[in-house]
């Protein structure tokens, strides 16, 4: 396996990404679309997730495609990124058809951004804006780090973010990985150099300082992040709610709900190999899984085994890109991994 030649998911031929962000909400909207409705599941480990539309992606739902998947920052108010999502689809003439009616169908998940520095007094909502117009920019090409629903992400000890990875496999099929990294655990080993992921880089795409040499890592549950929020806050503050790391893996193969369902759930092992700890009750983490179907599987037994790999293998490295390409902003609350 090699990544693809953008090393992001758009190396799954037809699938396209748009960031919008406010540099002074801190915060933002990245939207995942593709040239045709598409295969998604889903699957939730964290114990505080913020999503809309997702039962629906149970294999034994009705709906069959969905038309995009939103990540977004802002909480709450977040989830309606998805109807300027929506709105924009619409106009578009994209959406499942019943005689004169359109409904474009968009799950999506949110993070907690509320307290990192930005400016929250706003009066309408700008998520549906913000939704529509990281829309209209999906492209093929895409930034990461402090961009779209990364822009305001904070992990344990640093700014967190945007990030993707991809993979081709031997088979042919592509994988590839979109993630907003904004944990309550910490993505570097103690010391704050070293990423967790770093196993698993490949061609020093987040810096190539290798693993830790240290032993007996992990024990630590400090987090720079929540006594930053608290400072914020001027108040001592739960950890609940206030983190979530959100992902889409996605492969040009052609997958039943149900075999995109356990793809979701195998990149999981990517986030806990990339974010110690995680998958925990104050985290909403989630993964989505969009697959194309362009490609049929030639033998499912053994190349659902290797998708669910490197679905989990493109997850860690996408979590610790996004924190490598983090960038220093007015107002941030944490450091960078660049500090």
């Amino acid at each position: 396996m090699k990544p693809g030649p953008r090393n992001l998911i758009t190396d799954v031929t037809g699938l396209r990404v748009g960031n919008a962000a406010d540099a002074g909400l801190k915060s933002g909207t990245t939207v995942l679309t593709a040239d045709h409705p598409f295969t998604a599941a889903v699957h939730i480990m964290g114990g505080a997730p913020g999503t809309r539309e997702t039962d629906l992606l149970a294999p034994d739902k009705t709906v069959q495609a969905v038309d995009a998947l939103v990540l977004s920052g802002g909480s709450a108010y977040g989830l309606d990124a998805c109807s300027g999502v929506v709105a924009g689809l619409r106009a578009m003439g994209r959406g499942f058809r019943l005689g004169p009616a359109i409904v474009p169908i968009v799950p999506g998940a949110i993070i907690f951004d509320l307290l990192n520095g930005g400016n929250k007094d706003w009066q309408e909502n700008p998520y549906p804006a913000l939704g529509r117009a990281a829309l209209d920019a999906a492209s093929e090409t895409f930034a990461l780090g402090s961009t779209g629903a990364g822009t305001g992400a904070l992990t344990g000890m640093q700014k967190g973010g945007l990030g993707s990875a991809s993979l081709v496999l031997d088979s042919g099929h592509t994988v590839g990985a979109l993630v907003v990294a904004n944990p309550i655990g910490s993505v570097t080993t103690p010391g704050e150099r070293h990423f967790w992921a770093a196993p698993f880089e490949i061609d020093g795409e987040f810096g190539g300082l290798g693993p830790d040499p240290a032993a007996g890592l992990g024990r630590s549950l400090r987090s720079r992040k929540l006594a930053a929020m608290a400072d914020l806050a001027g108040q001592q503050i739960s950890s609940e709610g206030s983190n979530t790391t959100i992902a889409i893996v996605a492969t040009d193969a052609i997958l039943t709900k149900a075999e995109a369902q356990r793809m979701a759930t195998a990149a999981h092992d990517g986030m806990a190999r990339a974010i110690v700890p995680s998958h925990g009750p104050h985290d909403g983490d989630l993964v989505f899984t969009a697959a194309t179907g362009a490609r049929p599987l030639a033998d499912p037994a053994s190349e659902m085994l290797g998708l669910c790999h490197a679905a989990s293998l493109c997850l860690a490295r996408a979590i610790a890109r996004a924190v490598f390409a983090a960038r220093p902003a007015e107002g941030d609350i944490l450091p960078c991994w660049t500090s």
